[in-house]
């Protein structure tokens, strides 16, 4: 006969059950513990060092900048004036700062694009030591809802991992942009004023053309610099819808360009998501800065229609083409296509881009909706 469970046998064979389970499992699975712990440690302390190696190389860009500053505020000394050999001494002098002055601008430029991967790679490492300190909580406590508590955002790591891809994806596209644009601009405007300094008083007319010049140079660069603000800034979606924001980007592109657009929105921008109508509008933007940029078009179209159950938008051209594969096996350098399929990623939607060379470009998102959006 079994003995009853709160009597003195069944609480004698309850311990005797479990006396005898076997040790091993209790041995491995505080193994598992110590190993995780050990690992979330060693990594936390990796971690620091880098963000100290971080900072260290910040303030090193900081000291050149101030280093540069300080060098184009020392006044040059006016040529022409105590005969030649203090001429030829005068731009022998300008020409060594001259150059001094370029290996400055050239080392901060090369900081700054340093410092943009080390601070994508620090924000990797920071995920993955909270990931190790969440999976130890999960370990030693056994609560699932830890993993959620423990990050603040109760998000599951591999959709923090593509958040965090995603954010990387779009920082260095911005600083390629940035790099390419406004920086080398800027670069070259400090180069041309110098030039002006120095032709001033010999060959007023040629600095008064250069002035003019610069002046149109500046202007240019301002409307580029309002742009990327622009992409940084959160949509006009709410006060003009998606179909309203949409237009707003072909107006800018129409007006930069002076290529034809073809419109046709019959897609309801009211069936998707806040997050899915930020990621459509993205894509609008950056297919028309591509195009913009290198496609050579005189035709775009810009259209949303909605085919059974899914939301759709293509955005082509009739420009230069390129080869798919190859672009795509370029991976992260291409800063454009991964930050769209990235976009198109993180909202759940299929994402594709169609073309060849000399045979225009497709960019093509279709967004599912479901039977009950439907």
């Amino acid at each position: 006969m079994k003995d009853a469970p709160y009597t003195q046998g069944g609480m004698d064979a309850a311990r005797g059950a479990s006396e005898s389970r076997d040790p091993r499992f209790d041995e491995l699975y505080a193994e598992a513990k110590s190993t995780l712990g050990y690992g979330a440690n060693s990594l936390r302390s990796v971690t620091e060092r880098y963000r100290e190696a971080y900072r260290e190389t910040l303030a090193r860009w900081h000291r050149l900048r101030d280093l540069l500053d300080e060098a184009e505020r020392v006044p040059r000394p006016a040529p022409g004036k105590g005969g030649k050999k203090a001429a030829a001494a005068a731009a022998a002098e300008a020409g060594a700062e001259d150059a001094k002055q370029k290996a400055l601008r050239s080392e901060i430029e090369r900081l700054m694009g340093d410092l943009g991967g080390h601070q994508q790679e620090l924000s990797k490492l920071e995920l993955s030591v909270r990931s190790m300190e969440n999976a130890w909580l999960f370990l030693e406590r056994g609560d699932a809802s830890l993993v959620a508590e423990a990050t603040g955002a109760g998000l599951p790591t591999d959709l923090q991992m593509r958040i965090v891809q995603a954010q990387e994806g779009e920082r260095s596209r911005l600083a390629q942009e940035v790099h390419d644009g406004p920086a080398q601009a800027l670069s070259n405007a400090i180069f041309q004023v110098e030039y002006i300094q120095r032709v001033l008083d010999k060959d007023t007319n040629s600095a008064c053309n250069e002035l003019r010049f610069l002046r149109e140079q500046l202007r240019r660069e301002l409307g580029e610099v309002r742009t990327f603000i622009s992409q940084l800034r959160p949509p006009l979606l709410d006060e003009l819808g998606l179909d309203g924001s949409i237009m707003d980007a072909i107006e800018s592109m129409a007006t930069l360009a002076g290529s034809t657009i073809a419109t046709e929105l019959r897609a309801p921008g009211d069936q998707l998501n806040p997050s899915q109508q930020t990621a459509v509008l993205r894509i609008v933007q950056e297919s028309l800065q591509n195009i913009r940029k290198h496609a050579n078009a005189s035709r775009i179209t810009v259209n949303t229609w909605l085919d059974g159950t899914d939301w759709i938008l293509e955005v082509g051209d009739d420009g230069r083409g390129f080869d798919v594969s190859s672009v795509a096996a370029r991976g992260r350098r291409n800063f454009g296509l991964q930050f769209m399929r990235e976009r198109a990623e993180l909202i759940g939607a299929k994402f594709e881009v169609r073309s060849r060379p000399g045979g225009g470009t497709v960019v093509w998102l279709s967004i599912p909706k479901g039977e009950e959006s439907a």
